[in-house]
């Protein structure tokens, strides 16, 4: 498994997104993904407060035991208010919930925190300030954010380099095959800040897994437990037309639409890591053989026509 850059931290280029811990499997099978993880050399492990309405993080810390010094983890904060008269950009809340992540987690120190949604309630140095206190306290290494527009992820890089303040080192926002948004500005904003993308939904949520055809997902998946306006936001004839394409394209190249779905974001040199779930040993083994296809030109405008003009 190959790794990258991320700020000041070197991560896997496949890591494991952790919001099925403490939700769709308990701690033995936790352990088991775990493990495979380090057994296939990835060593990235995001997570937030709100999985499992805290599980998520606690079972991590649990099957993490022994294996700190080994591991990048990241979790998340902000998301919902929890308390009264706090929002989740607010300084009492940022530290709030870092001590409460690393109770359950059970370490000394959080390596990426990142705030989970953006707080209009909250002037964005306020935000930093906080976060910036957590670094210099030891208990944070690098700070993100996730669903930043790219003007305010610009602004936020601005305030922070005004006021000497650490700065976003990673943004995670929603980015596949299947949904290029961020390419029309945002990618522009992290290259001239030195800011990591970290895609969450590679797989459009099982979409670019093959699992889902035009009579729907397919009978024991995950999308076939979602409600139908969920659906929606992820199925649509369009995308439906475009997996089948990208199919028909892949075979003749013996190549999996995981394969290309995972390579294909790893070709952007904004991303350091692709956060995948898994819920099983067999899902991590997977995912850790899908990031090694490097698409050459052809191949990478072949792709784009597909998706261009479908």
């Amino acid at each position: 498994m190959e790794q990258r850059r991320m700020g000041e931290l070197e991560v896997s280029e496949v890591g494991l997104g952790c919001n099925n811990f403490g939700t769709r499997i308990d701690q033995e099978r936790t352990d088991e993904v775990f493990a495979a993880c380090l057994d296939t050399g990835i060593n990235f492990f995001d997570t937030a407060d709100v999985y499992g309405s805290g599980a998520s993080e606690e079972m991590l810390g649990y099957a993490m035991k022994g294996h700190r010094d080994q591991i990048i983890i990241a979790t998340k904060f902000g998301l919902r208010d929890m308390d009264p008269g706090l929002t989740g950009g607010s300084a009492e809340w940022v530290r709030r919930s870092v001590d409460r992540s690393l109770r359950r987690l059970d370490t000394d120190w959080i390596d990426l925190f990142q705030l989970h949604t953006p707080d209009d309630e909250v002037p964005e140095r306020e935000t930093l300030e906080a976060l910036h206190e957590l670094v210099v306290a030891g208990k944070v290494r690098e700070i993100g954010c996730s669903n930043y527009d790219a003007d305010r992820l610009d602004s936020a890089a601005d305030v922070a380099k005004r006021d000497l303040l650490t700065p976003y080192r990673t943004v995670q926002n929603r980015y596949s095959l299947l949904h290029r948004e961020p390419e029309a500005e945002i990618f522009d904003v992290c290259n001239e800040h030195s800011i990591a993308f970290l895609p969450f939904f590679p797989l459009e949520s099982g979409l670019l897994t093959g699992k889902v055809g035009v009579k729907g997902p397919r009978p024991g998946t995950r999308l076939a437990e979602w409600p139908q306006d969920r659906l929606d936001l992820f199925i649509d004839e369009r995308k439906l037309l475009i997996v089948s394409k990208l199919i028909e394209w892949l075979r003749h190249r013996d190549r999996t639409l995981l394969e290309l779905a995972f390579s294909w974001l790893l070709m952007r040199p904004e991303i350091p890591s692709i956060i995948a779930g898994a819920t099983s040993a067999d899902q991590v083994f997977a995912n850790s053989l899908a990031s090694g296809w490097q698409l050459n030109a052809v191949e990478l405008a072949e792709v784009d026509d597909i998706l261009s003009n479908s």
